[in-house]
């Protein structure tokens, strides 16, 4: 059977469409060629930088550029092309194929595919949130240890100052995974029934969009050898 799935996208409101297409586009530019971009060119042209925090640093970011990518292009490209979705219904239609499925969000989820099953789909539906539940508390875990085993030994050697600025350090870095781990556990943990298709989009798009362009700000920006790194790459006339 031949059939056509066409994502919804976040509105149906013209005015509102084009508000979100310009912000969205703001954000994607920053996280493509400004924040994580950033981070990446300077962790790999910096020698203060040669650490395996900053090697994790840097995949991070590259990670947060496939996530914009492959998701925040689409969303941008969906935006525009709503009269020609139209033009192909009507063409799908006077074609003789079978289905036009409509898909009420802005991105292949898993839950917005599950809703379009014929069979039952009790167990699929709550398969991921049991794996998803498991992977927060067992990542929650090894964070809350790692993060133990930091802070004791700062806590009973560092000054004052030195414990304010590890302390901020590492309110920073929960901030961020409590942002990512927090709307992961809204979209694939809790029940179905709990929230409505418009709020899992806006969580997604937090999720989607918003997270990527967060991490280098909250992770490396912050940080005094990423400032101190950026002010020698700067202060160079090349980098090679």
């Amino acid at each position: 059977i031949d059939s056509l799935f066409i994502l919804l996208g976040l509105t149906d409101d013209p005015v509102l469409k084009i508000i979100l297409f310009v912000i969205i586009l703001c954000i994607h530019l920053v996280t493509i060629s400004g924040a994580s971009a950033s981070i990446i060119t300077l962790i790999r042209f910096s020698s203060e930088l040669r650490h395996p925090m900053y090697l994790f640093l840097s995949n991070l970011a590259f990670a947060d550029i496939g996530f914009s990518f492959s998701v925040t292009s689409n969303m941008l490209v969906n935006f525009p092309v709503e009269k020609k979705y139209n033009l192909l219904c009507c063409m799908w239609h006077s074609s003789g194929f079978n289905w036009i499925i409509w898909i009420n969000h802005f991105f292949c989820d898993f839950a917005p595919l599950v809703e379009l099953s014929c069979f039952d789909v009790s167990v699929p539906a709550v398969a991921p949130s049991f794996c998803v539940g498991a992977i927060i508390v067992f990542s929650g875990f090894v964070i809350a240890v790692s993060y133990i085993y930091s802070l004791i030994p700062i806590l009973k050697r560092c000054s004052p100052e030195g414990r304010r600025k590890a302390f901020s350090t590492c309110t920073s870095h929960l901030t961020a995974v409590t942002l990512y781990f927090g709307t992961v556990f809204f979209i694939y943990v809790m029940p179905k029934f709990s929230y409505s298709t418009k709020q899992n989009k806006v969580v997604s798009v937090f999720y989607m969009v918003v997270i990527p362009v967060l991490n280098p700000l909250i992770y490396s920006l912050r940080n005094n050898e990423v400032k101190e790194a950026l002010k020698s790459l700067l202060s160079r006339k090349t980098f090679f």
